[in-house]
C-alpha cells in the first residue's frame, strides 16, 4: 500500500510539473499599435530613471533620452521631442494581449505618459504614468520595465 501511495504521489507531482512547464513555455505577451478605443480609467505611476544616451525597451516602445542644460530630447520609436522640466510627452496607445496555452487571458489598451523631472548625472528622471483600459496586476506592469530603468511605484 505504501509503494502505491508513493507512486501515485510521484505521478501527480510529475503531471503538475508538466502543466507548469507548459504554462511557462506558452506564456505570450503581444503588444500592437491597434487599439480598441476603450477608455483608460486605471492609472499607475512610476518614478523612473532612464539612462542618459542609452535606449531602453518599455513595453514595445524603444525609448532613448539625452539631457542638455534644463531640457531633454526624448526619442520614442524614432520620433523625437524636446522636453523641459515639468513638461509631459504622451506616447501613442498600444494594445496588449496575454495568452497561455493559446488561450487569451488578458486584453487591454494602455498608454504611457512621461513627465520630465530633471537630470542627475547619468540618468534622466521622469514620472511615468501608465493608463490601462483594464486593471493590470502590478507584477505584469513591472515586467514591462527593464532593470536599467530603475522604476519605483510612486
Amino acid at each position: 500500500m505504501q509503494n502505491r501511495t508513493k507512486i501515485l504521489i510521484g505521478v501527480i507531482v510529475g503531471i503538475i510539473i508538466v502543466i507548469i512547464a507548459a504554462v511557462l513555455l506558452t506564456f505570450s505577451l503581444t503588444v500592437t499599435t491597434g487599439v480598441s478605443g476603450e477608455n483608460l480609467p486605471y492609472v499607475t505611476h512610476y518614478n523612473v530613471a532612464l539612462p542618459d544616451g542609452e535606449a531602453v525597451m518599455i513595453g514595445s516602445s524603444r525609448i532613448a533620452v539625452m539631457a542638455y542644460n534644463n531640457s531633454v530630447t526624448t526619442d520614442v520609436d524614432g520620433n523625437r521631442e524636446q522636453l523641459v522640466v515639468g513638461q509631459t510627452r504622451v506616447i501613442s496607445p498600444r494594445h496588449a494581449k496575454i495568452t497561455v496555452l493559446g488561450i487569451p487571458l488578458y486584453n487591454a489598451d494602455f498608454q504611457f505618459t512621461l513627465q520630465y523631472l530633471g537630470s542627475t548625472g547619468t540618468t534622466d528622471n521622469f514620472d511615468l504614468t501608465v493608463k490601462t483600459s483594464q486593471q493590470v496586476p502590478t507584477f505584469l506592469l513591472d515586467r514591462l520595465m527593464p532593470a536599467s530603468v530603475n522604476a519605483k511605484l510612486a
